[in-house]
């Protein structure tokens, strides 16, 4: 059934994420560039709560994906960190690999549902995903 699933657009549907929850604070405390991302993007988002920002996986990852950091209240695209740090084509191929990595890591935790701006995200309040996204942006740089 997974192969039929593909063809015909199939989701998968994840609990709601609680509004008492730590996460759902991280994300309320980041709303209105979140809001704002999820008027201009039409692809899937899934959001990496951290705290007092968040990072966005866009798209189908670990393998055909952007990624959006929200922090200091704006978003910041993959291609505007790449910009801004003058990463060469090698870096940013091994940046989006090991991003696509840390994705799969997290395959197994937990995840919700919640409409942020009229659009349904999924929810990942991993912390060890957020830890590696973290340390993956990081070594980037050095």
């Amino acid at each position: 059934m997974g192969l039929l699933d593909k063809f015909f657009g199939s989701k998968v549907s994840y609990p709601p994420l609680p509004p008492d929850s730590e996460a759902m604070g991280k994300l309320d405390e980041i709303k209105a560039p979140l809001e704002e991302l999820a008027h201009k993007v039409r692809d899937r988002l899934q959001v990496v709560p951290a705290e007092h920002e968040a990072f966005v996986f866009l798209g189908k990852p670990p393998e055909n994906f952007g990624l959006a950091w929200i922090h200091d209240g704006k978003v910041t695209s993959l291609n505007d960190f790449v910009k801004e740090h003058h990463l060469s084509d090698v870096k940013v191929g091994e940046l989006i690999y090991r991003l696509g990595e840390a994705y799969q890591h997290a395959s197994e935790s937990p995840r919700f549902s919640a409409d942020i701006g009229g659009k349904q995200m999924v929810v990942i309040p991993s912390k060890g995903l957020e830890q590696e996204v973290h340390q993956i942006m990081s070594n980037t740089l050095h």
